[in-house]
């Protein structure tokens, strides 16, 4: 029994964007039908030319609740991310105290996140020194897969790891089934630069960039290729921004290991050229890089070398900003922009002759894909849930303070017009957003 029919003349579904209409019964997909089929008594909500995507899904979102919610936390981001059209989310093991790497501490996080959540949240789970007894009970428990650092993480309660670790950890998650995400930048040549840089300006991006070389991103995938080739354990690297990377990772794929990557918005979107100096906001780890490499990037993404785009929203209070000195060096590293992801790779994308059809592969199927929900996630396809969000591609937005939604304000993208605006979210069939705000706040479920 059908009980709501969505329709419109450009649904973006099976690699192609053509007149539709979806057939929802009790939040779940039974059919994509002809545009004209609509049966008695089912609601019709037609939404003319506007273009009707699967939801958004955002596997990398540091939401920092319990511990540091003064930063983010459940409410605000997930009322952030169904406004943007974020359907699902999968939260990182880090900035949360305590950090996702015990079975006590991820009961700890459900914990927090029950009744907060306005769309899907998923849990990624820690790798981190002497925490491999842990691993089989967090995937039993139902963490996604787990993150580790090869660098500090700016957090001490949650270690990073070598490779005398990761040899420990990679076979025993290739047993468990689950992929391992990996920061991808060493220590030595960061410690190399900083030598190079004492007495430099740290309110000059210029100092920062200098300070994370691409030689940290390629060393580390380096040694993460081998250890996915010795452990055949799947290895996801989060936040590429290197392009001189990129060939060891079309490497990695052209020898079939089971290795992806992702890139976020922020280094699609921005160049270093362009930031000014003192504007902390745009500090992130990895570095956004020159006009060059993000070109390299785009070409990389077109090219399938990196497999999808993912925000890494990470905020933080406005005092660890380190907005008012404008120092890069003491900064808390993170963008804040989950709520605008879908926007911002889209004006770049459609700049570059890009389509609908590729930013789905991007940002709907490539990512549930990692987190394990194909089939039920990321697809406008019989059997999954009804997750949809309605774009009007052409429309402007305006980023402006008031319009968004996160815990706090600062984001680079502030000033910014970009291409696209999210018109409405449904989860499982509900409307949950419209025009820049929340209509039901308690129905995102925890995968």
């Amino acid at each position: 029994m059908v009980d709501l029919v969505v329709r419109s003349r450009r649904i973006v579904h099976g690699g192609a964007i053509s007149p539709a209409a979806i057939h929802i019964a009790s939040g779940t997909i039974v059919r994509v039908a002809d545009w004209a089929d609509v049966p008695a008594g089912a609601r019709l909500d037609d939404l003319g030319d506007l273009a009707v995507l699967p939801g958004i899904v955002d596997t990398h979102v540091h939401l920092n609740e319990p511990g540091r919610t003064e930063w983010e936390g459940f409410s605000t981001a997930t009322r952030a991310a169904a406004i943007g059209g974020v359907t699902t989310l999968v939260d990182m093991p880090l900035n949360s105290i305590p950090p996702t790497t015990t079975r006590e501490a991820f009961a700890a996080k459900r914990a927090a996140a029950r009744g907060q959540c306005t769309v899907d949240v998923g849990f990624w789970g820690g790798v981190v020194p002497g925490n491999q007894g842990e691993l089989a009970g967090l995937v039993a428990d139902g963490v996604r897969g787990f993150k580790c650092f090869l660098v500090d993480s700016g957090v001490e309660e949650f270690g990073w790891v070598g490779e005398p670790h990761l040899a420990i950890a990679m076979p025993i998650l290739a047993g468990l089934g689950r992929p391992l995400l990996v920061h991808a930048e060493v220590a030595g040549p960061i410690d190399a630069a900083a030598s190079g840089l004492a007495g430099a300006d740290p309110s000059k991006y210029a100092t920062y960039l200098a300070s994370r070389p691409p030689g940290a991103e390629e060393q580390a995938i380096a040694m993460v290729t081998t250890l996915c080739r010795t452990t055949n354990a799947r290895t996801h690297i989060v936040h590429h921004s290197a392009a001189s990377a990129l060939p060891l990772l079309a490497a990695a794929k052209a020898q079939g290991l089971p290795l992806t990557a992702e890139t976020c918005p922020h280094y699609l979107h921005f160049t270093a050229e362009r930031i000014p100096d003192g504007a902390t906001a745009f500090k992130c780890a990895p570095p956004i890089r020159d006009a060059a490499n993000r070109e390299e990037l785009w070409k990389a993404l077109a090219a399938g070398t990196l497999d999808f785009v993912a925000s890494d929203h990470s905020p933080c209070t406005p005092a660890l900003k380190a907005l008012d000195l404008g120092n890069f060096v003491d900064a808390w590293g993170g963008v804040a922009g989950l709520q605008l992801a879908l926007p911002v790779v889209w004006t770049e994308a459609s700049a570059r002759g890009h389509s609908l059809v590729q930013i789905v592969r991007w940002m709907c199927e490539g990512p549930a894909r990692l987190a394990g929900f194909t089939g039920r996630k990321g697809s406008i396809s019989a059997g999954a849930d009804a997750d949809l969000v309605v774009f009007d591609d052409a429309s402007p937005t305006a980023v402006t303070p008031e319009m968004v939604h996160h815990r706090h304000k600062i984001t680079p993208y502030a000033g910014e017009t970009l291409r696209g605006a999210v018109h409405a979210t449904y989860l499982r069939g509900i409307k949950i957003a419209e025009r820049g705000a929340t209509i039901a706040t308690e129905l995102g479920a925890l995968l």
